[in-house]
């Protein structure tokens, strides 16, 4: 054997071992590859995942007054966590954090003290401050995180802070507006899936495993923050001047069914024992129901136009008919029921039964109606059914069935009693007097979220057109006299006439049944002005206390305050002029 030969032979020989060598690697590596990438089941469970999650945060939408000034947004933040498996020293955590970022020591100690003994999520606290977040990013610590989180926040401070609600932990709606548009605000968090090492490190990420987060949108209200705060301040004012228990406030835009403004409040008295609780309030003020929704009352006499007006179009009685009233007390022709005038007269035409609030007028002329008619009118203004605004827990009101309907209901309803209502329908139905033109007579539907440019909702026609301005210049004789009194008064009273409805309805005694003698609820409706109505507001003070200085009267306690607000929203809409951007005005009636 030659030397080149022997040198062929073992130069083969190396190749072969190299080669099956380098096979062998590719198989291990391949094997290597199979595990991480498809591993068997019975490894998985072994293993455990070789892949992290991240989520990424949505922002949620902000809300918008009509103006577009901000009332909800959100910014974000950042949670203190600890990892207890990755601390240096655990004995010394509390401390480290107090002086590195001015941490509570004994919010430390307790939190791990009573977090899981495998726990490696230990929240400490959930929003640190700027200067806090700044110190531990300079000055990072092993086995302390910090976790991005969205913070709510309301620009306009307490201002409308029961309407607009709040957030819960996860900043997902919890009540009011908040609540009701929460899919319209609430965004669709991202994620990113990758691969990580021992040290839990990144190392890649596979097509497809990225999906960005898509943020909440947008909501617009139809309230406007300027009339939210006059409201405000004047139901406030008004609920004071009366030693009142409460009080709930609507304003509307007539012609859209827009709520400008809407809010309630509650007044504890002590040694007098609440008409109605809220014990949510007291723990915060966006806590609370929203009462110009989810509670009812009884209307009184600012109910007496709706069943004028539908007496008046069944011709059960002309406007110049005269009735005679009895000097303010009558007895009804069935059983031994009475009806009383609070303020006694002899004799008043059909018209100025409603300008004078007669109950001796309203129950003989309800009398000839029939009481199916009486009811179905009832309904056909909207009662007994939500306004569909969106807010959680809205009554439908109460509207005493078919069944049960008697000639005492039939009496009763006409004055405003056994009906009970809340206010953001009677305001809706008020709204029928209120719009002008050929569209007088139809009645609007509320919407919280403005809508410009949309198709507008369909219409429900109500009352004819002759009969609707009849109420209103009955109502506009109410406003004159509500004006004469501030007059009297010493009141500055604005330049925009107004027309209008008063109503004092006795409590229900919810303990003995039947009412109580000196408890109210005393409210006052207006529309203004009274050629080209522009706004509608409500206002109901509950329970007034009968002793105070203006009395429980619903125009005495109510009524100058839905007349400031008038005065002070016309004047900021710019009126006479310019309404800025609510609907143009239209022609007067002809």
């Amino acid at each position: 054997m030659t030397a080149g030969a022997h040198y062929d032979r073992t130069g083969l020989t190396g190749v072969s071992v190299s080669v099956f060598i380098l096979v062998c690697l590719l198989v291990v590596l391949g094997r290597v590859i199979q595990l991480q990438v498809h591993p068997p089941e019975h490894l998985t469970k072994c293993a455990g995942s070789t892949t992290s999650q991240r989520i990424e945060l949505a922002r949620r939408g902000s809300i918008l007054d009509r103006q577009g000034r901000v009332i909800a947004t959100s910014r974000l933040g950042y949670r203190l966590f600890l990892d207890p498996r990755e601390l240096t020293d655990p004995d010394l955590i509390a401390e480290t954090l107090h002086d590195a970022a001015g941490i509570d020591p004994v919010l430390v100690e307790r939190k791990l003290n009573a977090a899981n003994l495998s726990s490696r999520y230990v929240v400490i606290t959930h929003l640190l401050d700027d200067g806090q977040v700044s110190a531990l990013r300079q000055h990072p610590i092993r086995g302390v995180g910090l976790a991005p989180r969205f913070v709510r926040e309301y620009p306009a401070g307490d201002i409308a802070t029961s309407l607009v609600g709040k957030v819960g932990f996860e900043h997902e709606g919890r009540l009011g507006v908040e609540l009701a548009f929460d899919t319209t605000l609430q965004g669709q968090p991202g994620h990113i899936v990758f691969a990580r090492d021992a040290r839990r490190r990144p190392l890649w990420v596979q097509p497809g495993d990225h999906q960005g987060a898509a943020d909440g949108q947008t909501v617009q209200l139809t309230i406007d923050l300027f009339i939210q705060q006059v409201v405000e301040e004047e139901l406030d004012h008004a609920v004071e001047n009366a030693q009142a228990g409460g009080g709930r406030a609507v304003v509307l835009d007539p012609r859209t069914g827009e709520v400008l403004a809407m809010t309630d409040i509650l007044r504890p008295r002590e040694g007098r024992e609440p008409f109605t609780t809220d014990p949510a309030r007291s723990v915060h003020p966006a806590l609370g129901r929203n009462r110009c929704v989810t509670d009812v009352y009884e209307p009184g006499s600012t109910f007496k136009v709706f069943m004028w007006s539908a007496m008046t179009e069944l011709g059960l009685a002309d406007l110049d008919e005269v009735l005679d009233c009895h000097q303010g007390s009558w007895k009804v022709p069935y059983g031994r029921r009475y009806l009383h005038d609070a303020f006694p007269k002899d004799k008043l035409t059909w018209r100025e039964v409603l300008v004078e609030s007669s109950n001796i007028g309203m129950g003989q002329v309800a009398e000839r109606m029939p009481q199916a008619r009486m009811r179905g009118a009832v309904l056909r203004f909207g009662f007994g059914s939500r306004t569909n605004t969106g807010l959680a827990g809205e009554a439908s009101g109460i509207v005493t069935s078919a069944a049960d309907w008697s000639r005492y209901t039939q009496t009763s309803v006409a004055m405003g009693h056994e009906i009970a209502v809340t206010p953001v329908q009677l305001a809706r139905a008020f709204s029928v007097f209120a719009r002008s033109g050929r569209e007088i007579g139809t009645l609007p539907y509320l919407t919280l979220q403005r809508t410009t440019g949309a198709e507008a909702p369909p219409l429900i026609r109500v009352l004819p057109v002759d009969v609707a301005k009849a109420a209103r210049s009955a109502m506009a004789d109410v406003g004159a006299k509500l004006d004469r009194k501030l007059g009297r008064r010493g009141q500055e009273v604005g330049p925009f006439p107004i027309f209008g409805k008063s109503g004092t309805a006795q409590l229900p005694n919810w303990i003995e049944g039947g009412y109580h003698d000196d408890r109210y609820t005393s409210s006052f409706v207006a529309a203004a002005p009274v050629d080209h109505p522009r706004l509608v507001v409500l206002i109901v003070i509950d329970d007034p206390d009968k002793e105070s200085p203006i009395g429980y009267y619903g125009s005495s306690v109510a009524g100058p305050a839905v007349r400031r607000i008038i005065d002070r929203t016309l004047s900021y809409l710019g009126l006479p002029g310019e309404a800025r951007d609510l609907v143009a005005l239209s022609a007067p009636l002809q």
